[in-house]
């Protein structure tokens, strides 16, 4: 599975022929601008070198020492660490571009990736910000919303089974001939409206949960059929956010 580092790495023309030292002020470049940290430390960049398979500088702290330093700095010195100075990113934002893709993703999304543990619920994670970096918005969204779902099949298999399958088995909606749920592939034999309410109904998903969910339903049933509806980076950005940090990390497995 290629990381955020990995991807960076890769986006970054004639990367070979780059010497230690200006790798480091490339890797500085990705924890500041693509990952959104307030600072850079020594350790973020020892990461990344390691994270890319590369060896890793000796002197990481004394690059940023020396270069916060003298008339024209490169690197701003603070409590916890360092930040870029204008010029630098500038300069560094200009070289990019191998794959130009990879680096318009914004920081909200890229933060998302890193907060999945390895596996594929990560590797599809990872391939739903590819489609939003060749603004396939409606792909992201559909990606987005089935990477929710698969998620609170597995919480609810994992810890509220018994709860679901009570309310289950008091449907009176006839689309459902399912009673009791014993796997994964059950679920899709219950709309997800129905699997919706069935949720909020056992206590498994909070008022606010259920709502945010009936919502984001609307708005993928919008993207997943042809229409002239228009979804911009920032409505995507938004249901993806939504998604991610009110129901995947509020329901943890």
């Amino acid at each position: 599975m290629t990381s955020p580092a990995e991807r960076f790495y890769n986006s970054v023309k004639s990367v070979g022929s780059l010497s230690q030292a200006k790798l480091i002020d490339f890797f500085a470049y990705f924890v500041q601008e693509e990952l959104g940290e307030p600072c850079i430390s020594a350790w973020d960049i020892r990461n990344a070198f390691e994270t890319c398979d590369l060896p890793v500088p000796a002197r990481i702290p004394a690059h940023f020492s020396e270069r916060s330093k003298g008339r024209s700095p490169t690197y701003l010195k603070l409590t916890n660490g360092y930040r870029l100075t204008r010029h630098l990113k500038d300069e560094i934002a200009g070289q990019l571009g191998a794959e130009v893709h990879t680096i318009q993703i914004p920081v909200e999304l890229r933060k998302l990736e890193l907060q999945l543990p390895d596996g594929p619920r990560r590797k599809f994670l990872t391939e739903a910000l590819d489609c939003f970096g060749i603004n396939a918005h409606r792909a992201t969204m559909i990606m987005f919303w089935l990477l929710t779902l698969d998620h609170l099949y597995e919480f609810i298999l994992s810890k509220h089974l018994a709860a679901f399958n009570a309310v289950l088995a008091n449907n009176t909606d006839r689309r459902i001939r399912i009673t009791v749920v014993n796997a994964r592939d059950d679920f899709a034999e219950i709309p997800e409206g129905k699997f919706i309410e069935f949720c909020r109904s056992a206590g498994i998903l909070s008022k606010d949960a259920r709502k945010i969910l009936d919502d984001k339903l609307g708005t993928r049933n919008s993207a997943a059929h042809p229409s002239t509806i228009v979804f911009t980076r920032a409505k995507v950005v938004d249901f993806a956010e939504d998604l991610f940090n009110n129901i995947i990390l509020k329901y943890p497995l």
